[in-house]
């Protein structure tokens, strides 16, 4: 039996799927999705949208009158979209990457987006009752979330609870504001923005350094993955920049400044280290969820033996999903423009000549592989939740196994020249099922969620395919600006300062390309798996001793693959993060104040984010790399010191500030 307890029934004539709710829930998923899509290619890392969706709703229908847990419900489904369809860029940037792609044309990308995500919706559906309903799957973020929405619930009846309530929604747009006030005086350039430092290190031309940006996004991003996530992070750095560089520096000399030497050798060597250690801890963290995910596909399997057919219709409000005929057809009409696009890649990437074997493959692969991922990703996320799921994992594996087909079963039959059109073949074929699991990653959390405030589930499956929808019309669009202002990491032309990572899609190119074109430097990678097995088995023997500190590997691969800029200000967030959650063990009320940070954090993120995109926007409109600066270079020394200054103050009142809310909503 499940040991979670859902709320009391309500009555069938109840608020739920309604049209204000719908708007509102579509409003906050095109905003999210946005901040999601610019912060995951700075930082390699999206954030959980449901709880401030949830926190926004409950304030503002509240407003409106009549509504409910469940009404609410159905907007943080919906928006819960944002936190997990912008995963896609963790693949699709990579056609940009390889050449093949100059932008991202809107209906190919939109129709990946949208296609994919209602796949995701539909192929887990049949597995919500073994695993959501008859499972003992803790679902840590569906849980949560419940208990947001059931304190909402409490406020609006006139309970205390009404004072957490709005100082919930006090903290997000209070911290969204401030973080992007202050983005905005960074890009005046009275603040500076980053903080550099370049320098050699004894007598054999070794160089080194660091790049440390004053980002209230990235602290909040330390503050929400924990003190050990950080402190793992501030490993891969140190093994990165403090033994790799250097070394890489001293073995291959080369010209130009300290800047341009240690950069050179980060993104040329240090880099594809960083690769093999992220490759091996997602596919370790895949391996120990094999005997897990079997399970419950087992207990999903019987589950389906045991439903007698001419039930459904005595099933209770609360168990009832979609239709599973509908769910059949709403499938294969989803299948049938897949492929078409799968058609209409292969024909004008110049693979006519084998276009029916790779389009019937394709889709094969893509029916199969998307069920695969749906059923590991809903597990996943039922046993460690979506944030923390390893979708890096899922989409080298998926990347791997469709560049291998294409080399074993298409590869031998086509000129030496169409291997870079089967890298992007691979890459878009990629793209499809990633978004099939980043659906399925969050579908069934949200399913949770909904068991515990007493919602329906199909009313809830409706709701997340209207956010796909949503979020796939968005993504296109502001990956388009971002691409055109910033430009990604290692691209041609590009300015190192202003691009932004994309590391995922860095990784997964990178190894399409390596396995189709055989030129992928295997040294650094296999160095990288080196140290990815070290740290895998330092992980598990601490993980053995009881102990709380860990080293989870994915975050040391992440501290040696990102730059400086971003991997410095998470850690400095985690470990003020957790001096704020010891702090707050000391208040009456220590779950609700640690809650607070989380929402602060959220906020933290969404407002520069938005900033970001919106700057992204006045770069190309107006032609000018810094359009708002108000000062020259001559202020720039000035600028550190006053910016630097100023974040700490502001950082530190934005907590003390939190604390005295806490203590004024426990009444």
């Amino acid at each position: 039996m499940n040991r979670s307890t859902p709320a009391t029934t309500a009555a069938p004539s109840m608020r739920e799927l309604t049209v204000r709710g719908v708007i509102l829930g579509i409003v906050i998923t095109l905003v999210f999705t946005a901040a999601n899509v610019y912060f995951g290619l700075k930082a390699g890392l999206t954030f959980a949208t449901s709880i401030p969706a949830a926190v926004i709703s409950m304030a503002l229908l509240k407003g409106l009158g009549g509504s409910n847990m469940q009404e609410n419900n159905i907007v943080q489904t919906l928006a819960s979209a944002a936190g997990t369809l912008s995963a896609i860029i963790f693949v699709l940037p990579g056609l940009v990457m390889v050449g093949w792609w100059s932008g991202f044309p809107f209906w190919m990308s939109f129709g990946v987006c949208a296609l994919g995500g209602i796949l995701g919706v539909m192929y887990t559906i049949p597995l919500r009752r073994a695993l959501v309903t008859g499972s003992d799957l803790p679902y840590p973020e569906g849980v949560a979330c419940a208990e947001v929405l059931k304190v909402g619930s409490a406020a609006a009846s006139g309970s205390a609870a009404e004072q957490e309530n709005k100082a919930g929604l006090l903290a997000v747009t209070l911290s969204a504001l401030v973080s992007a006030g202050f983005a905005v005086v960074v890009a005046t350039r009275i603040f500076a923005g980053n903080v550099a430092t370049y320098f050699r290190i004894g007598d054999k031309g070794s160089a080194t350094g660091f790049d440390f940006s004053l980002s209230f996004a990235l602290f909040a991003v330390g503050h929400l993955v924990g003190l050990w996530v950080g402190l793992s992070m501030l490993l891969g750095l140190l093994i990165g920049w403090l033994g790799l560089v250097p070394v890489f520096t001293a073995l291959h000399p080369a010209a130009g400044s300290l800047v341009d030497v240690a950069q050179a050798a980060w993104a040329q060597r240090v880099r594809f280290v960083g690769a093999g250690t992220i490759g091996v801890a997602a596919i370790w963290t895949l391996v120990k969820l094999v005997r897990p995910v079997v399970s419950g596909l087992r207990g999903a399997m019987a589950a389906a033996r045991v439903r007698k057919s001419g039930q459904a219709d005595t099933l209770p409000r609360t168990e009832r999903d979609l239709p599973i005929g509908l769910v059949g057809l709403i499938t294969l009409i989803s299948l049938l423009p897949i492929g078409w696009m799968l058609l209409y890649f292969g024909l004008v990437a110049g693979l006519r000549a084998q276009i029916t074997l790779l389009v019937i493959g394709a889709l094969v692969f893509v029916v199969l592989m998307s069920f695969f991922v749906s059923a590991v990703c809903g597990y996943m996320a039922g046993l460690i939740g979506s944030s923390n799921s390893p979708l890096s994992g899922v989409g080298i594996l998926v990347i791997i196994a469709a560049a291998l087909l294409l080399v074993l079963g298409v590869a031998p039959s086509l000129p030496v020249g169409a291997q870079p059109a089967l890298v992007a073949f691979a890459l878009f074929v990629t793209s499809v099922v990633f978004a099939v699991a980043t659906i399925a990653n969050n579908n069934l959390q949200d399913l949770k969620t909904g068991q515990l405030v007493d919602a329906t589930p199909w009313k809830q499956q409706v709701a997340l395919v209207i956010g796909v929808i949503a979020g796939a019309a968005v993504i296109p669009p502001v990956l388009d600006l971002l691409l055109k202002a910033y430009g990604f990491a290692g691209m041609p032309g590009t300015n190192p300062a202003l691009a932004l990572a994309a590391p995922q899609a860095a990784l997964i190119s990178a190894l399409a390309q390596g396995v189709i074109e055989h030129k992928l430097d295997w040294s650094m990678i296999g160095l990288g798996a080196a140290i990815g097995v070290v740290i895998v088995i330092l992980d598990e023997l601490l993980a053995r001793r009881g102990k709380t500190a860990r080293l989870p590997p994915l975050a040391v691969g992440l501290g040696i693959y990102l730059p400086t800029s971003t991997t410095l200000m998470v850690v400095i967030g985690a470990i003020a993060g957790s001096v704020f959650d010891r702090r707050a063990e000391r208040t009456a009320k220590p779950e609700a104040t640690r809650q607070l940070g989380v929402l602060l954090a959220s906020g933290m993120i969404v407002g520069e984010s938005l900033i970001g995109v919106a700057l992204a926007a006045l770069v190309v409109f107006s032609g000018k790399s810094a359009p708002l600066a108000l000062v020259g270079a001559s202020f720039a020394h000035a600028a550190v010191w006053i910016g630097g200054a100023s974040f700490v103050l502001v950082m530190y009142a934005m907590y003390a500030w939190l604390f005295k809310l806490s203590r004024r909503a426990a009444g």
